[in-house]
């Protein structure tokens, strides 16, 4: 049986997305793009899944970008340029705008539209062996305006600038530096230090939460178009909630809330 090139797991309240393409340095060809979307979908709907971890298989690439190999048979021209923009699209959009906390585990390369998918995430973390690098300048590429924005919107415009005017490759230190990645562990100790922050979000309550991520994307909004009526509704519900009660009750009787998101 031939192995999925993407795949989900679930670990306890986390939900994994695994990019399996390691011969090709987890590059992302269409039929990838459809499967992640597939994937997200399921783990929206699954009120036990308090948040989601996207990586890459192998040890040697987080995502290094489009599958180049089939360019010749997704990209060749600009009609094919324009259904596999919309696919992949889609597959971003579907990331930046999953409700749950998100998080990228960058082990290796993050590259291209690895960046792109790496800066659609919450937060991000990576190992000490990460490279990170935009290298459209040197494909003739368009990097598009979207990409650019929630690039520059974490580790500011001048860097972003850099990134896309030298095309060269930065270390996870550089990367740590400029706020690119919330945290930087050996091999060894990715998977704790990612653990650590997806236990706290587990733990807390999903209303709260929900309504923080709704408020990020809306603070990335023009303010002309931010829905401040959708975040009150939002603030409401947690002050309604039975989890507002059991946070309380916890709180005075000294021990651990159990939230259920409701």
């Amino acid at each position: 049986m031939q192995e999925q090139k993407i795949y989900g797991r679930r670990e306890g309240a986390v939900g994994h997305v695994v990019f399996n393409n390691p011969a090709k340095l987890n590059a992302v060809s269409l039929d990838m793009w459809d499967g992640f979307v597939g994937i997200l979908k399921d783990y929206e709907k699954d009120p036990e899944i308090r948040c989601l971890v996207v990586s890459g298989a192998g040890g040697k690439a987080f995502v290094s970008g489009a599958d180049i190999s089939k360019f010749e048979s997704e990209r060749a021209n600009a009609e094919a340029q324009v259904r596999y923009d919309a696919i992949s699209k889609q597959g971003y959009e579907a990331l930046y705008d999953f409700p749950k906390p998100t998080i990228a585990k960058i082990t290796g390369y993050c590259i291209g539209g690895g960046m792109n998918l790496a800066a659609c995430c919450d937060m991000r973390f990576c190992n000490d062996g990460a490279r990170f690098g935009v290298p459209a300048a040197k494909l003739g590429l368009g990097y598009g305006f979207l990409r650019i924005e929630r690039l520059s919107r974490i580790v500011g415009l001048p860097r972003a600038m850099e990134f896309l005017f030298t095309a060269k490759q930065f270390s996870s230190k550089e990367a740590y530096e400029m706020g690119l990645v919330s945290g930087v562990a050996s091999d060894a100790e990715l998977d704790a230090l990612v653990a650590k922050t997806t236990d706290a979000i587990s733990q807390n309550a999903p209303l709260t939460i929900a309504l923080a991520k709704a408020a990020a994307r809306e603070i990335a909004k023009p303010e002309s178009q931010q829905d401040h009526k959708k975040l009150e509704a939002m603030t409401k519900a947690c002050f309604d909630s039975e989890d507002y009660k059991e946070g309380r009750r916890a709180f005075m009787e000294k021990r651990k809330p159990a939230f259920k998101g409701r």
